[in-house]
């Protein structure tokens, strides 16, 4: 077992392989499966092409024997830094098929967030783009080398033959599928129960969290998300939020694999490129966040497009608006299905044919019928229907802990080993759950968690500022965006452009730059004394001329 993984109790492990919850699969079983089934049926598509199953697989086969050959052994950590391209799923099932632990990454990750991961999971291999966009990753791959000297192999994918480094592309040709390294690779299937990878998630205090799942228990979100909403292998499903992101993964790449359909992978976010993929692959399904919901549904040239073959739209990361639920059934002509779900395993979401005041105000019901949705009080009891308090969450598609944080792991589990998941809502008297608001101190800005206390612990190292607060501010397109509450010290002039520098100085992400600082004299406090963030939320839509 992975040192830092918290294992599953055995009697619920017993339970759920005896009832068959756990369908003993691993992704390595999901990608063998579709493309035995399906070998001449196109299965990707991406910028740079269209593959069949049967092309995935022997790509995806020899990547596999050339990363046995390199040295990378069963439960090494591998590090996956791609963007939407086709080379994302040859590396992801790649690592799978070995053994191997895939620690997910998002293309725009710096020096801070990977030495963090790295110190974590102590990955041997990282697999990462020469460039992207305007990232030239060289000397990211420079500072995180120096501070980690396990990170033995740097793979990169799309060099143009220029590389110091491993090419993804030559790793592949080189390797031959010859019956002795078939039977090598078949070898090294991993154990169901074994975890398969890990994700960052913004956890519920300032340090990123790492989230471990298993096989079994991922396979789980996986099966029962894709049939809420009915994905089949008619579907074609487009992936255009991030592959490093859970929803990617599970309601996009594990949906369509799990079920033999057609993946694209769409690497632009622009609304009119969204639409015209979606008219030139006959996209049936896309799994998506509101703020993109949002662009596509304000172009004034949107009625140019055809996307008549779009039946339906999961759509969570964020709350959803009843206006845009209507909007986007009235002007696409779509299901509009609203989901929660968590990198932890907590699922659920309305169904195709739930009435629209449900899909407007409620995420529906567990996606998975065995996993136990309830909610509790500060004392951990469970409240009567209709009535907020926390969600909690445990069965077979929930995670069992933070990756080596047994600190942050005794608050984040209930003493019956239920999962706090920080949201408030209630349980109505047919099950569905309707999220009410946020006990932890997350921004949700467009799909993204970001976690107002890093924020707020980079901007008190400013020697000019006494104290700060971030909120949320209400914001159409995203839902949220970055707003600062800022105290100077005495005598002293801050601006918002140095500000914004001072945080960039320090290392932050893009995420975390505020999009507004309003400079106070105080911060409001509640009677107890902590920060009253109610206060400044409610100052902020004054300010911004928001009346609700």
């Amino acid at each position: 077992m992975l040192e830092g993984f918290t294992p599953y109790d055995k009697e619920d492990m017993a339970k759920y392989e005896r009832l068959r919850w756990w369908l003993g699969m691993t992704w390595g079983d999901v990608f063998d499966k579709a493309t035995d089934l399906y070998p001449g049926k196109i299965g990707l598509v991406d910028d740079q092409g269209r593959y069949t199953y049967q092309e995935m697989r022997g790509k995806v086969d020899r990547l596999a024997i050339g990363l046995m050959k390199l040295g990378i052994k069963q439960a090494d950590r591998v590090l996956i830094q791609l963007p939407n391209w086709h080379e994302f799923i040859y590396a992801f099932f790649a690592v799978q098929k070995i053994g191997a632990i895939v620690v997910l990454l998002i293309p725009r990750h710096n020096q801070n967030e990977v030495n963090h991961f790295c110190s974590q999971t102590k990955p041997v291999a990282w697999i990462l783009p020469k460039e992207y966009g305007k990232i030239e990753y060289q000397s990211l791959i420079d500072g995180v080398c120096t501070a980690n000297s396990q990170l033995k192999h740097i793979i990169q994918v799309r060099t143009g033959g220029d590389t110091q480094h491993k090419a993804m592309e030559d790793l592949i040709e080189e390797t031959e599928l010859t019956k002795e390294n078939l039977a090598s690779l078949a070898e090294r299937r991993a154990d169901p129960n074994e975890v398969a990878q890990i994700m960052p998630t913004g956890g519920t205090t300032g340090t990123p969290k790492l989230s471990p799942r298993t096989h079994n228990c991922y396979m789980v979100n996986v099966e029962y998300h894709a049939k809420s909403w009915e994905i089949t292998s008619n579907d074609t499903l487009m992936v255009v939020t991030p592959v490093g992101h859970g929803m990617a993964l599970h309601w996009g790449i594990g949906g369509a694999f799990f079920n033999q359909a057609k993946l694209v992978l769409l690497d632009s976010v622009q609304p009119q490129d969204i639409c015209e993929t979606i008219e030139k692959e006959k996209v049936t399904a896309m799994p998506t966040v509101p703020a993109l919901l949002a662009r596509i549904i304000e172009m004034e040239d949107l009625n140019k497009y055809t996307m008549d073959s779009l039946k339906k739209v999961s759509v969570g990361g964020a709350p959803s608006t009843p206006e845009l639920v209507k909007t986007v059934e009235e002007k696409i002509g779509c299901k509009f299905v609203n989901g929660f779900g968590s990198v932890e395993g907590t699922t659920c979401s309305t169904r195709l044919g739930d009435s629209i005041d449900l899909i407007c105000y409620s995420v529906g019901k567990p996606d998975c019928p065995y996993d136990t949705l309830k909610i509790i009080d500060p004392e951990g009891n469970e409240v009567p229907q209709g009535t907020d308090g926390e969600l909690v969450s445990k069965g077979p598609g929930v995670f069992t802990g933070y990756f080596m944080s047994p600190e942050e792991n005794k608050y984040v589990f209930t003493k019956d080993g239920f999962f706090r998941t920080g949201d408030k809502a209630r349980k109505d008297e047919f099950g569905n759950i309707w999220i009410t608001g946020r006990i932890k101190d997350i921004i949700i800005r467009g799909g993204e968690n970001v976690s107002a206390k890093d924020i707020e612990d980079l901007l008190i190292t400013h020697p000019d500022i006494a104290d700060s607060a971030v909120i949320g501010m209400p914001d159409k397109i995203l839902g949220e965006r970055i707003c600062a509450y800022v105290v100077v010290r005495g005598g002293q002039a801050l601006t918002f452009e140095g500000t914004i520098a001072f945080l960039k100085g320090k290392g932050a992400s893009v995420l975390q730059l505020p999009e507004r600082i309003e400079f106070v004299p105080l911060l409001p406090l509640t009677n107890i004394g902590k920060v009253d963030k109610k206060a400044l939320r409610e100052d902020i839509k004054k300010r911004l001329g928001i009346d609700e």
